[in-house]
């Protein structure tokens, strides 16, 4: 039988306590708006977020001043995030495009690009400036 060998872990799992925070609150209410302004006056608490392990990959940080516009961030990117602005010499990073595999920051001979520690990046539109790096 095909189910047998997972049986087990599914039992472990079914009896685990998860092993996130739970996001954004313990209990959601109808309406986020009136949740972050009872945030805002006090009312509420948000849970605390999750430390982030070492070496952590979250959101892309460009330096802009340490860019010289070599074009090897773009050139090793697997999903195609970056576009340059070949008028400014600059770039344009598609967060929602973006796998977060670091090997941007790892081509980038001036250390123009870094890995932070954001993680919540969650936005209704897709084209909003959270979601774009430039």
């Amino acid at each position: 039988m095909v189910l047998l060998p997972m049986l087990p872990e599914v039992i472990k799992q079914l009896f685990s306590e998860p092993a996130t925070n739970k996001f954004p609150a313990k209990y959601l209410p109808p309406s986020v708006t009136e949740y972050l302004r009872q945030v805002g006056e006090g009312k509420v608490l948000m849970n605390p977020p999750v430390s982030i392990p070492p070496n952590f990959r979250g959101k892309i940080v460009y330096e802009r001043d340490a860019c010289t516009g070599c074009t090897l961030c773009a050139r090793v990117c697997p999903s195609h995030a970056i576009d340059i602005l070949p008028e400014t010499k600059r770039m344009r990073i598609w967060i929602t495009q973006c796998i977060f595999c670091s090997q941007c920051t790892d081509a980038c001979p001036k250390n123009g690009l870094s890995m932070s520690g954001e993680f919540l990046l969650a936005d209704e539109d897709r084209f909003s400036e959270a979601r774009i790096v430039e």
